[in-house]
């Protein structure tokens, strides 16, 4: 049995994943090293992607990610996706970055970027997502 999906909001995104940022996350700046949020933000692509089918999704490309804030420790950093394009054996998402900050809740825009996830079978070849479930 699929899981409900998940509540979209006025722009039609859902929120992927909800985290804190620990101390062994942050740079000797004390702020997130831009790798752990591209790591988070590869996990939203696969809640996204996991909407369309249960299968196994691997990443087939991330788009150009500029970082516009930084994330600071003890930030609360929502990562909210859209699908904005349906292929036969991927789909394409959208990931919102947002940092609320510990200090006045501001939620302040942090990055975006535009991934292609794939559905792949065990042996690793693209297979139709419409297909019946294979994880």
């Amino acid at each position: 049995m699929a899981p409900p999906p998940p509540i979209q909001d006025h722009q039609g995104r859902r929120l992927a994943l909800r985290v804190v940022t620990m101390p062994r996350e942050t740079n000797h700046y004390g702020t997130i090293f831009g790798g752990v949020i591209l790591s988070y933000i590869d996990q939203a692509g696969f809640v996204e992607a996991r909407t369309h089918g249960n299968h196994r999704w691997v990443t087939a490309s991330i788009d150009r990610v500029d970082f516009k804030s930084p994330v600071h420790l003890g930030d609360i950093v929502n990562f909210y996706t859209k699908t904005v394009r349906e292929g036969t054996t991927s789909v394409t998402v959208e990931v919102e970055v947002e940092a609320e900050r510990c200090a006045g809740c501001d939620h302040v825009p942090v990055t975006m970027a535009t991934m292609t996830m794939v559905a792949i079978d065990d042996l690793g070849k693209p297979i139709p997502y419409k297909a019946p479930a294979t994880a």
